[in-house]
């Protein structure tokens, strides 16, 4: 059983699949969060691709699943570290970094249905500014 859900970001909507075999503890920790709601605003380094900077959260978790280099809808959680806590978005090419260099993050999310969205998702991010986020369970 894979767990689904709906993210809702400005004014578009994507289902997401949870990758509970290849990051369980980041899915269930992130699972206890939601409905979750936050601001998705652009990336400064990793190239196309917003980013949900979260401070000195901690969600509890540790690397697992992990990755520099997501593919367009690879949703990542970086468990802080090097760099504050974040979630990263990439809606296109994208290399995951900060100002202290590479990063990995945890690959937790996988857009499967309104992928075709995530370009111009990126761009009103970047054109118009932080956007409006909300993960829930569907």
């Amino acid at each position: 059983m894979q767990t689904l859900l709906r993210i809702t970001a400005g004014p578009f909507q994507f289902t997401a699949r949870m990758e509970d075999e290849a990051a369980p503890r980041t899915c269930a920790a992130f699972r206890a969060l939601l409905p979750y709601r936050q601001k998705l605003i652009h990336a400064r380094w990793s190239g196309e691709a917003c980013w949900i900077p979260l401070g000195d959260f901690d969600l509890g978790v540790d690397y697992e699943n992990h990755t520099s280099h997501p593919s367009r809808g690879d949703i990542l959680f970086y468990p802080g570290g090097l760099s504050e806590t974040e979630i990263l978005f990439p809606y296109g090419s994208a290399r995951f970094a900060s100002k202290v260099g590479q990063l990995a993050g945890n690959h937790f999310l996988t857009i499967v249905e309104g992928g075709e969205q995530l370009y111009e998702l990126g761009r009103l991010v970047l054109w118009q500014g932080a956007q409006d986020i909300v993960f829930e369970a569907l």
